[in-house]
């Protein structure tokens, strides 16, 4: 797939930017390039790879250092809702804006 001039224009167009005449050169470069990468990638034959759930999984078995999912902060809902001028049942209530 490849880009012309006029595409690039419209594009500016809808994303409301002024491109001067040596930017639309080049962006119509980039964008071009960008889509031969895309299209050298997708002639790739990946039949029968599985797909990496991590990318360091294809290291092997590879130990993430991730935290433990414990909470470390008190529970501070009712100091947080003292100065709140409406509260019902924990929640901060605030006036009806969509109809």
């Amino acid at each position: 797939m490849a880009l012309t001039f006029k595409d690039i224009e419209r594009v500016a167009n809808l994303a409301r930017l002024e491109l001067r005449p040596d930017e639309n050169e080049r962006t119509l470069r980039q964008l071009n390039g960008f889509f031969t990468l895309v299209a050298q990638m997708d002639a790739v034959n990946t039949d029968g790879v599985a797909p990496l759930a991590h990318p360091a999984s294809l290291l092997g078995d590879v130990a993430l250092r991730l935290r433990e999912d414990i909470a470390s902060e008190p529970n501070q809902r009712d100091a947080s809702q003292v100065s709140a001028p409406a509260v019902e049942r924990g929640l901060f209530l605030v006036p009806k804006v969509i109809e």
